[in-house]
C-alpha cells in the first residue's frame, strides 16, 4: 500500500503563498522562468528547489524581505537579506536621516513607525494625538493604531471615528491579507472592536477621508501620508514608513502653527522619548 509522502516545509509553504495571491501553477512558473511541471514537483515534494529558483518565487510572489528569508529557510537556505534592530550601530545613518525629516515636518505631526504600528521616532506634533490617553497605552513599544482607535486613546475625541476608522481596518484587513501573521491578525481583531459603523450619511472631503480631530484649540482635520524604503535591503527597514499628517484645512495650519510656537517657546524639544 502507498504512503502518501507529507511534502516539506517549503512545498507547504510555496502553496499557501500562491494561494493567496491568487495565481495558478502555470502563471507563477511563467513569471518565475520556470516549468509548471517543475513548480508542481517542488509543491508536491518530488523536486528539492535551489536557491535562485525561491528568490524568483518568492519575488514573483510580492513576498517581503522578512517572508522571503523565511521561505528560504523552508528550504533549507540561509537569509538572503540582513535584519537589524533598529537601534543597531548600523542604521545610524537611517536614524539619523529619519529624524530630521520627521522634525522637519514641523507643525505636522509626523513619525516613523514600524509595521504594524510601533512608533519608532515621533516630532512633538504627535503630543495633539496623546493627550488624555491612558498612561497604559504610552508605555513602550507604542503602538499608534492601538492609541488612535482604543477607547482610552485618542478615540473619544475622533468626530469621526466610523468612518475614518473604517478607513484605518479596511487598509489593517489589506495588509492582514497580503502578509498574514498571527501578531498581525491579533491586532486586527483587538481594534475592529473599537470601531464603530460609519454613520451613512458621512462624506469625505471629497479627495481624501480625513480625521476629524477635537483639541483645546478647535477641531483639527488631518490627512495622512505614508512613505517607505523603496530599495530597502535590510528587514527593519523595509517594515518602516514615514506617517505624516497634513492639514486639509486653513483653520487646522493655523492652528497646528500656533500650537508648535507655544511649545518651542516652552523649550520643547522637536521629537518626543516614546522609547522606540
Amino acid at each position: 500500500m502507498d504512503i502518501a509522502r507529507t511534502p516539506p516545509a517549503f512545498g507547504t509553504e510555496l502553496r499557501r503563498w500562491r494561494a493567496l495571491r491568487r495565481v495558478s501553477q502555470l502563471e507563477l512558473a511563467n513569471q518565475a522562468g520556470t516549468t509548471q511541471r517543475h513548480l508542481s514537483f517542488m509543491e508536491q515534494g518530488r523536486s528539492k528547489p535551489g536557491r535562485a529558483i525561491v528568490l524568483r518565487l518568492a519575488d514573483s510572489l510580492r513576498l517581503t524581505l522578512r517572508e522571503r528569508n523565511a521561505l528560504l529557510h523552508s528550504a533549507g537556505f540561509a537569509p538572503a537579506y540582513e535584519e537589524h534592530s533598529f537601534q543597531a550601530p548600523a542604521l545610524t545613518p537611517v536614524r539619523e536621516a529619519l529624524a530630521q525629516v520627521i522634525a522637519g515636518h514641523l507643525p505636522y505631526p509626523a513619525l516613523a513607525i514600524q509595521h504594524p504600528g510601533r512608533v519608532l521616532i515621533a516630532n512633538r506634533a504627535l503630543t495633539v494625538f496623546l493627550e488624555g490617553c491612558d498612561p497604559a497605552l504610552l508605555k513602550p513599544p507604542v503602538n499608534l493604531l492601538r492609541v488612535m482607535l482604543h477607547p482610552a486613546g485618542m478615540a473619544p475625541r475622533v468626530a469621526n471615528l466610523g468612518q475614518w476608522g473604517r478607513h484605518v481596518m479596511d487598509n489593517l484587513h489589506a495588509m492582514a491579507l497580503r502578509s498574514p501573521s498571527p501578531g498581525l491578525g491579533a491586532l486586527v481583531a483587538e481594534l475592529a472592536g473599537y470601531v464603530p459603523a460609519p454613520p451613512a450619511d458621512e462624506e469625505p472631503l471629497g479627495f481624501a477621508v480625513p480625521l476629524r480631530l477635537a483639541s483645546p484649540d478647535g477641531e483639527l482635520r488631518l490627512m495622512t501620508a505614508l512613505t517607505s524604503f523603496a530599495t530597502a535591503v535590510d528587514v527593519t527597514i523595509a517594515e518602516v514608513m514615514l506617517e505624516s499628517f497634513l492639514p486639509a484645512d486653513a483653520a487646522t495650519t493655523a492652528v497646528l502653527a500656533e500650537r508648535d510656537r507655544r511649545a518651542a517657546a516652552a523649550g520643547a524639544a522637536p521629537l518626543l522619548a516614546l522609547g522606540g
